[in-house]
């Protein structure tokens, strides 16, 4: 069963977001008990001021003082017991929406181009703000009202300060959002900036050293260093200057109330012990705001991160169940194709329209940027067509289900990326292969002897992406995934770049395995040594498929062409004419 995604303008954000609405409601009820509760500290004030050093009655203060630890227990049980939620919410988003997450981020890498590496940042960002306490002052807020009736119960004009306090911290809080919006979503977009500069600052370190770009890159880090901090200083200055304020606000506030409170104390129209329990009411009223302001940064990023994913969501197509099909048999179709990338008008292939039935080997050849590497996205169904379809036993291969296809198609991109791990990891394509199936590709691709050569043959650790292997032994290592468990389809592009001689009469003799085993080869290949167990070839030059047909006749009207006489190149003037 496959995970759904955006399926019917939905993203599995909003549907999370939906589930999670019980487990939300039931934070929602502790924190009214929690809030309900904290109203025992100035209850208790107020009954010790006004009744039991007035009476002298110690039974009354045993009693109080009774009644307001059992409360205290309850308040200490439903706080954390609220927090033990907000935590179990925050695991259940991270585990329920991986799996999505990860499908789009990997849809966007391959459709645009552009590498989503901080998709799940994103998500971890936004399950560390739901988890978190971070968000309880958003749940204890809503009860601020209540607080305000009661110290108006105490004296109205109480309530009418605790009131104008509330308006003005409120305030404060909307102009700090307002004010540092904006330099926390720049700030966002230039850290993943950074961050992929410096990942990719890595992943071609070699580079880096040889070539003396050191300085180069950690000046372009530092600039983009600079051109963050500049912007997160301004934003977290505008926070301390805010939160400086509504804290000097709150505690005027609070003193407000003391002082116009004794007034109204020695006019007898309340207690003192009424006068301190509005004072320490409205601290806890008001407080939740000074809270969210403390939390304002985190729910900003919180924020940034979910409308950042909730696009890239909604722009992966839908993962919906499907029937599952038969086996492939390995038919080939393609029916007027046409690809273009997003945003641009002019496609890089047009009109691309042949059939091969299975076990049939194909060799596509053309000069650099024809499309050859765009038509092998599209065989192997990473890349759909603009227009057209290609079809597999007659089944859009864009749109088949890729946990069934998968294992019937065998892929080598013209740049090899590995995983790290082990050599028995990447052949058995990070999955449940079994060692005679893994060990059977590796023989089909002619690597099985220099496997064993290694350290640990099959268990040999190959570093981050291969960067232990040479360029040559990732090559033939994902020749050996590609033909696990021989594949109905193999599309493999350039496949012999890093092959020596020895490596290409392996790769030939894959290839004659691959034919007798009745699977349909795409090669794409300059070099005549493949062309031994090749049935046809495809020719394509500026996106259109200029020959198609059989090897020897495309190889004899490709050697007419290269010996046909050339008009003569026009006369070069001289300046002086």
């Amino acid at each position: 069963m496959q995970m759904k995604s955006a399926a019917a303008g939905v993203s599995p954000l909003a549907r999370a977001v939906r589930v999670s609405a019980y487990g939300m409601s039931v934070v929602a009820v502790f924190s009214f008990f929690v809030n309900l509760l904290v109203l025992v500290s100035p209850i208790y004030m107020q009954q010790v001021y006004d009744r039991v050093l007035t009476t002298h009655h110690l039974d009354t203060l045993a009693y109080l003082s009774l009644f307001t630890v059992v409360c205290l227990i309850f308040l200490a049980l439903f706080d954390a017991t609220r927090s033990y939620a907000l935590s179990r919410i925050g695991r259940w988003w991270d585990e329920t929406l991986r799996a999505d997450v990860m499908h789009a981020a990997l849809f966007h890498s391959r459709v645009s181009g552009k590498l989503a590496t901080g998709a799940l940042n994103d998500l971890q960002t936004v399950r560390a703000f739901v988890g978190s306490p971070n968000i309880l002052p958003f749940f204890d807020a809503p009860w601020m009202p209540l607080f305000l009736l009661i110290i108006a119960a105490i004296h109205p004009m109480l309530g009418l300060i605790g009131l104008g306090g509330g308006v003005i911290l409120f305030a404060l809080a909307v102009a700090n959002d307002l004010g540092t919006r904006k330099a926390m979503l720049t700030t966002s977009e230039r850290s993943m900036r950074m961050s992929n500069f410096t990942g990719t600052s890595m992943r071609h370190a070699d580079v880096v050293h040889a070539m003396g770009m050191f300085h180069a890159v950690v000046d372009r880090i530092n600039r983009l260093s600079l051109e963050i901090s500049e912007v997160t200083q301004k934003a977290s200055d505008r926070t301390a200057l805010i939160s400086a304020i509504t804290k000097a606000v709150r505690i005027g506030i609070q003193v407000a109330i003391l002082g116009i409170g004794a007034f109204f104390v020695t006019r007898n129209e309340i207690t003192a012990g009424g006068m301190i329990a509005a004072s320490i009411i409205l601290g806890r009223a008001l407080t939740p705001v000074e809270q969210a302001l403390g939390a304002w940064k985190s729910f900003s990023s919180a924020r940034i991160s979910y409308r950042r994913l909730n696009a890239m969501l909604m722009q992966a197509p839908a993962l919906e169940e499907r029937t599952a099909l038969p086996a492939p048999s390995g038919n080939l179709s393609l029916e007027n194709v046409v690809y273009a990338l997003p945003g641009r008008q002019r496609p890089i292939l047009r009109n691309i329209d042949f059939r091969v039935p299975a076990g049939t080997v194909i060799a596509v050849v053309g000069p650099s940027a024809s499309g050859k590497s765009t038509l092998c996205k599209l065989l192997v169904g990473s890349w759909s067509p603009s227009a057209g379809n290609v079809r597999l036993d007659g089944a859009d291969i864009a749109r088949m289900d890729r946990t069934q296809i998968g294992r019937y198609i065998g892929y080598m991109p013209q740049s090899i990326e590995l995983f790290g791990g082990t050599i028995r990891d990447n052949i058995a394509r990070l999955g449940d292969a079994t060692d005679e199936e893994v060990i059977e590709a590796a023989k089909i691709a002619g690597c099985h002897e220099m496997i064993l050569a290694m350290k640990s043959d099959y268990d040999t650790d190959i570093g981050e992406a291969g960067s232990y292997l040479s360029g040559g032994q990732r090559q033939r290592i994902a020749l050996a995934r590609a033909v696990l468990r021989k594949p109905r389809l193999v599309v493999l592009d350039e496949p012999n770049s890093n092959l020596d001689n020895e490596g290409e009469i392996k790769l030939a003799d894959t290839l004659k395995e691959l034919k007798d085993s009745g699977a349909t080869v795409v090669i794409v290949s300059h070099r005549s040594l493949l062309f031994t167990h090749v049935d046809a070839i495809a020719v394509l030059r500026d996106g259109v498929l200029e020959k198609f047909g059989p090897r020897d006749q495309v190889l004899a009207e490709l050697n007419a062409q290269a010996r046909a006489p050339r008009p003569p190149a026009p006369a070069v003037r001289s300046v002086q004419g």
